[in-house]
């Protein structure tokens, strides 16, 4: 348990980010000092102790569980439902990328869905030791208390999270590149009313590929008021693509922000009479295997999500070994062409 600094007003506890800065070492190095690491020289040992010992820090119970041992085990924390997770390829193409470099290590992996009270029970859980360190996917905005946790354990996300802080590690692609490219598809192909199926807006992955249909609709002279929002689901796509065209009927192209929302995209485009791609094009996001399942095969924008899932995994065991890790990991993007634009 942190301990507590004075009275009345309670100061916020010291975090290991203030004990670096205050030595002017890293976050790692700081790291190694607490888990007794032999990489350290001496004259660092001294300068992060007496930092240490100024700032009455006090190592949460995971870091002094590292000092003497490891439970083996990272905890995958995906704050989302079950129905989403196991539903969308995304998820799965991500685990596997993990599981692929856990396995040549000596961690387990332990997979908490935490939709529905992520501030307490798995920040209980978190925080209680039996876990070396955590991966975050599918982070939304609201979820606070998954940042603040950061502070406290070495913790890797998948995605840029919301409320950026030097501090936090991810790993992610250029979204706003990605939905320029998908939307500069349809416009390269003859479109001229091209609309978007987003994802939820408190996530930054749907905020940029938003922002990058908008970037390139406006850069064509287009208006870029042809804008539904849905949540990464098949049924929320469906809703979406029906409130879309009951506005816009004149839609020549689609830009959706998932292969999975694409599929239900297309299957209300079917009940309303219209051809793919002759009549609107369609654009993906994922290159999952959704794409190449659907009725129509669908031109898509590949991230390499499974590549993803690795270097997180590889990101945060190098954490735990102690290592300074780049904080800031972007992979990239490339469109693949199928039959629907």
């Amino acid at each position: 348990m942190q301990g507590v600094i004075g009275s009345g007003a309670r100061p916020p506890a010291p975090t290991l980010e203030m004990v670096a800065r205050e030595a002017n070492v890293s976050r790692a190095t700081v790291s190694r000092v607490v888990n007794g690491s032999p990489k350290v020289s001496p004259e660092v040992v001294r300068v992060v102790n007496e930092a240490i010992a100024k700032l009455n820090y006090v190592p949460n119970r995971a870091a002094r569980s590292l000092a003497s041992r490891t439970s083996g085990a990272i905890a995958l924390v995906v704050p989302e439902d079950t129905t989403r997770f196991f539903g969308d390829p995304y998820f799965a193409a991500i685990v596997q990328g993990i599981t692929r470099r856990l396995d040549v290590s000596e961690y387990l992996l332990n997979l908490l869905l935490s939709t529905s009270d992520p501030t307490r029970k798995t920040l209980r859980y978190l925080r209680s030791g039996v876990v070396d360190g955590a991966l975050v996917v599918s982070h939304h905005e609201g979820d606070h208390s998954l940042h603040e946790a950061a502070h406290e354990m070495p913790m890797v996300f998948g995605g840029r999270p919301p409320n950026i802080t030097d501090d936090d590690i991810f790993v992610d692609v250029d979204n706003i590149e990605g939905g320029m490219t998908a939307t500069e598809r349809l416009l390269a192909i003859g479109r001229r009313r091209v609309g978007t199926i987003t994802g939820p807006l408190d996530m930054p992955a749907a905020v940029d590929r938003l922002e990058g249909y908008r970037r390139a609709v406006a850069t064509a002279g287009l208006p870029d008021d042809a804008v539904e929002t849905a949540d990464f689901s098949v049924a929320g796509a469906v809703d979406a693509t029906r409130r879309l065209l009951d506005r816009a009927p004149d839609l020549d192209g689609l830009f959706v922000a998932s292969d999975l929302m694409a599929t239900g995209a297309l299957s209300v485009l079917r009940e309303r009479g219209r051809r793919v791609p002759e009549d609107i094009a369609v654009v993906g996001y994922d290159d999952s295997p959704a794409a190449t399942s659907s009725a129509i095969p669908l031109t898509t924008v590949h991230q390499p999500s499974e590549e993803m899932g690795y270097l997180m995994a590889d990101l945060l065991l190098r954490l735990l070994a102690g290592e300074d890790v780049p904080h800031r990991n972007i992979m990239a993007t490339r469109l693949v062409r199928r039959a629907s634009a």
